[in-house]
């Protein structure tokens, strides 16, 4: 299922083209709303959810960096959300998985900033940047396995849910739809009951068919029933 197919089930199921709605925002100026912007919005507020509900191997990305000798930090990629592993790649290729702690673990660990080494551990400095320690005492390579959200159907015009499992697409949007017409409580219970009915083969799929084992324990995973 395309966008333009999307949009136009949207419509059909909610029986609604949801036509331009004007929001005063003070006695003297007014926002219009069109058709389009409201759909997208209920398509963008699905889309969302189901990236935060479910671990898919198309909500990942894998990216290499460098440690830089001196500098404790590591900057993250722009479109990053959270981390799966990061990984630093010794002199002789070999890769070692560093251990995800907090921030204070790496000060109360490595206070001295200038004692290095390989780095070990990593932590969420803020939202631009890894910490790690001890402090790298060399240029390193690195690898970052993280979860992100992929480029909306609304602008891409396709999307792998679009593609793979548009169901859970289509329902989740039109329980969005009916929460914003204010639907009737029989309407919205039937669109949640399919919804997650849709969810739960999806996270069938993602998290118990698609990985049977993980190395970190943060990482979920539900059994195939």
């Amino acid at each position: 299922m395309n966008y333009t197919t999307l949009f136009e089930t949207i419509q059909g199921y909610a029986e609604n083209t949801f036509p331009n709605t004007s929001v005063n925002n003070t006695s003297a100026s007014a926002t219009t709303f069109t058709s389009k912007e409201q759909i997208d919005t209920f398509i963008q507020q699905a889309e969302q959810g189901i990236y935060n509900t479910v671990q898919m191997p198309a909500f990942r990305k894998n990216v290499s960096g460098y440690f830089t000798s001196g500098n404790r930090f590591l900057a993250v990629p722009s479109d990053w959300l959270s981390t799966f592993s990061l990984a630093v790649v010794d002199g002789d290729g070999d890769q070692h998985y560093l251990l995800n702690k907090d921030v204070n673990f790496i000060r109360e660990s490595f206070p001295n900033v200038s004692s290095t080494g390989l780095p070990e551990y990593y932590a969420i400095f803020d939202d631009t940047a890894f910490i790690v320690g001890p402090t790298p005492d060399s240029s390193y390579n690195a690898e970052l396995h993280y979860f992100y959200y992929p480029e909306s159907i609304v602008t891409a015009g396709t999307s792998w849910l679009g593609d793979n499992f548009d169901s859970v697409l289509l329902y989740g949007s039109l329980l969005e739809a009916a929460t914003f017409m204010k639907s009737e409580a029989d309407v919205i219970q039937d669109y949640t009951t399919k919804y997650q009915a849709a969810m739960a083969v999806l996270k069938e799929l993602g998290e118990a068919k698609n990985r049977q084992d993980m190395y970190r324990t943060q990482q979920m995973r539900y059994p195939v029933k």
